[in-house]
């Protein structure tokens, strides 16, 4: 599992011309974009959940845990293209859909469990992904 995480100061989800889920302006959060992979596994889910709610990448080295900051998740299976050979990305180390989306969901229940604030996008949906990238900050999180 790959967590790609941006600090934002805002950020929405779009789909079919609706919000779907937004961390509003003003508001420091993270956007968590979640790819999956064939191993993995409801255990790496939640520690991911655990080091994102910690991870201290807000202002003052602060973490969301500190700030009870918002986060939106969402999932992307583009996280594991590989794109070694020719110039069409495979998409094979991605998990199919019957694996990665019980797993994105249960990132996002751990995220939840720990006090998370946590709004999602549309799992399989084509989205529009809108954000203000704080700093900027972009770190990716895996295991």
């Amino acid at each position: 599992m790959r967590v790609l995480v941006q600090r934002v100061s805002s950020a929405r989800v779009v789909v079919d011309g609706e919000v779907v889920g937004a961390i509003a302006p003003a508001h420091q959060g993270l956007l968590a974009l979640v790819g999956v992979t064939h191993t993995d596994d409801a255990d790496i889910a939640r520690k991911l959940a655990e080091k994102l709610w910690q991870l201290r990448i807000l202002d003052g080295e602060r973490s969301a845990a500190d700030e009870t900051a918002p986060i939106l998740v969402v999932s992307q299976f583009t996280l594991y293209a590989n794109t070694v050979k020719g110039r069409r990305p495979s998409w094979n180390a991605a998990a199919p859909r019957p694996v990665a989306e019980p797993l994105v969901v249960a990132f996002c229940e751990a995220l939840r469990g720990l006090g998370a604030p946590v709004q999602t996008g549309v799992f399989g949906a084509h989205m529009n992904v809108e954000l203000v990238n704080d700093g900027p900050v972009t770190v990716l999180l895996e295991l």
